[in-house]
């Protein structure tokens, strides 16, 4: 969600402007990056998956945060905020942000689509903790899951009608029609996101 650059701040001054300022920002090795709004298809789509999630882990070690919760990735010096983010570790257990998340979720929009395959990919793989990472389409009923296997190695399934995406690490499944329950596809957007017109 990278929209504005701001100055180069430290770390310790960014998660004091975070906890204390009006707006937010992502954090990548001391610049921070102003955060574009959300369409109402990638709430719905949040909250539908989340709020399913949030069922299965009940009861569970697990915890399931929304977009308001950074991901602290120290490799890349690095402070994401994932739309959704699964986290198993009990002593996982700070207030602002999580380390050892098992998944990580992504609604891939316009403004957000390269980032999300490209540099928070590649920051999210370096996660010893996390075994899947996956991106949910927010103009067609299509999901992306990396997994991690038990080589390291990390393999793309893809979730298409009329499929179920199976998250293995928590041992939850989620339907299409779940996760697209009361969203309103407008296929004529398709075309002009791919052009990048979007």
């Amino acid at each position: 969600m990278n929209q504005a650059v701001l100055s180069r701040l430290s770390e310790q001054d960014y998660l004091h402007d975070e906890m204390n300022g009006e707006s937010r920002h992502e954090y990548v090795d001391g610049v921070a990056f102003a955060m574009a709004g959300a369409g109402e298809a990638h709430n719905l789509i949040s909250l539908n998956i989340a709020s399913k999630l949030r069922e299965f882990v009940r009861g569970s070690p697990c915890r399931v945060y929304i977009s308001d919760m950074k991901l602290h990735v120290e490799t890349w010096k690095a402070y994401y905020y994932p739309d959704i983010m699964v986290v198993c570790d009990p002593a996982d257990n700070h207030d602002y942000f999580k380390e050892h998340p098992s998944v990580v979720l992504e609604v891939l929009s316009p403004a957000t689509e390269r980032t999300d395959r490209r540099e928070k990919m590649l920051a999210y793989r370096t996660l010893p903790s996390l075994r899947e990472y996956l991106l949910v389409a927010a103009d067609r009923r299509k999901v992306e899951r990396y997994c991690r296997d038990e080589q390291e190695e990390w393999k793309l399934v893809e979730s298409v009608e009329p499929d179920v995406v199976q998250l293995q690490s928590i041992g939850a499944t989620l339907s299409l029609d779940e996760i697209y329950e009361e969203v309103k596809l407008d296929n004529s957007r398709v075309r002009l996101w791919s052009d990048g017109i979007y």
